[in-house]
């Protein structure tokens, strides 16, 4: 599949300027036209290629348009020259690929990301490796046009059993698409059971067809590890816990006692079954509740623990919400400071893009003043380097991991 000759799409007077600096997202209201049509009148199509020019037709970058996303071109190159056709994809992908294996490699039975969209010049692909089966994530419709092709190479570049493709709900709601729960990708290649997979010397378990996104989280893993060295000992409170994350790795390392809170049955399920197996089921123990409700409820019967992690899941979608978000940050992390005694130990995270790491620790410094405690920054984290940062897309530095001492 090769591109055609783009055609242009202009800014609007002095929206050239995150183009200069490579920022990958073109949303409608920066274009002079609306984006649903070409300057000749013709209609666009989803996966066209375009080439976006400022007022005087200059190039700015080159990329995918959809006239059904707000987010109407996604830029993919930013030199005139460039094609955008199944050899670029290839390319990009083993650039990704090579880019994690300039430090230690994974090794065949752990797990990593492979391709984290924006930071791997992709815009609207993720992909994480399970031991030998993939879980891709299209969040970018124009990408579908190659679909094909993108799935094709990953299988020949990593020889996986399986590949699990999903489109989630609210990605199709936006691009335009149907939703796609889970679909394997490699006829003949059934997947009826769970991927074992090892992770900070655990065994654990993904469901690429029932979990959520790509299968779990892969981006706090080393938070995991550092956090878990501040718990030995220890009364832990996990919030959020999903299935297991922090806590596991926390009663492995000797934390004396784990209360994990999820509001997800499925998740607490699968957390039980892999402290089971991992041999710390008698040092944890699971709760389905809301995490604000817990929190709440656990004040008032004037519980106390050690150590009280928080790993919610994303509180702003968009920029619109982000007071919104911060509101709710502060609220959750008051009420865990109010479960700590003086010494004890706050992990604190955020995976809202939208909100900035000084935001976040601005957010920490109301809780303190607030609650009248002092809270001491023992590690300021982000997420694993399989997950690196695009410099021209700020939104690419997304997970705050903060391990601080509530005084």
């Amino acid at each position: 599949m090769s591109s055609s000759t783009p055609q242009q799409l202009r800014v609007k007077p002095g929206r050239q300027f995150p183009f200069l600096s490579r920022h990958p997202w073109v949303h409608a209201h920066a274009l002079i036209s609306d984006g649903s049509r070409f300057s000749n009148g013709s209609d666009m199509q989803r996966g066209d290629v375009v080439d976006l020019v400022d007022m005087d037709g200059n190039f700015l970058g080159r990329g995918l348009v959809n006239p059904h996303s707000r987010l109407r071109v996604r830029l993919y190159t930013y030199g005139s020259t460039t094609p955008i056709d199944d050899g670029l994809w290839r390319q990009r992908i083993d650039a990704a690929i090579a880019r994690r294996r300039l430090t230690r490699a994974a090794e065949n039975d752990e797990a990593e990301r492979l391709v984290f969209s924006e930071s791997d010049l992709i815009s609207g692909l993720i992909v994480d490796r399970y031991a030998d089966c993939l879980g891709v994530q299209f969040t970018a419709g124009a990408l579908m046009k190659w679909r094909a092709t993108i799935l094709e190479h990953l299988q020949q570049v990593t020889g996986c059993r399986q590949i699990v493709v999903r489109v989630d709900e609210k990605t199709a709601k936006h691009e335009g698409l149907d939703p796609e729960p889970a679909t394997l990708a490699i006829p003949g290649a059934e997947l009826t059971a769970p991927v074992g997979y090892r992770q900070n010397g655990l065994d654990l378990t993904v469901d690429l067809v029932g979990g959520q996104k790509t299968g779990g989280y892969l981006d706090q893993r080393l938070n995991h590890q550092a956090a878990a060295g501040y718990l030995r000992g220890k009364r832990v409170l996990d919030v959020c816990c999903y299935t297991g994350g922090f806590g596991l790795v926390a009663a492995r390392q000797g934390a004396d006692q784990v209360i994990g809170i999820d509001s997800s049955a499925a998740a607490i399920a699968a957390a039980t079954e892999s402290a089971q197996r991992n041999g710390v089921a008698e040092r944890m123990s699971f709760l389905q509740e809301d995490c604000f409700d817990a929190l709440k409820r656990l004040g008032d019967e004037g519980q106390k623990f050690d150590a009280v992690i928080l790993d919610p899941p994303r509180f702003a979608g968009s920029r619109h919400q982000v007071d919104q978000a911060l509101r709710a940050y502060r609220r959750l992390n008051s009420l865990a400071v109010a479960l700590l005694p003086a010494g004890g130990i706050l992990v604190t995270c955020s995976c809202s893009g939208r909100v900035s790491r000084s935001e976040f620790l601005n957010m920490l410094v109301d809780v303190g003043r607030r609650g009248r405690r002092d809270l001491i920054i023992l590690e300021n984290r982000g997420p694993a380097p399989d997950h690196p940062l695009a410099v021209g897309c700020p939104e690419s530095d997304y997970l705050k991991c903060v391990i601080a001492q509530v005084a």
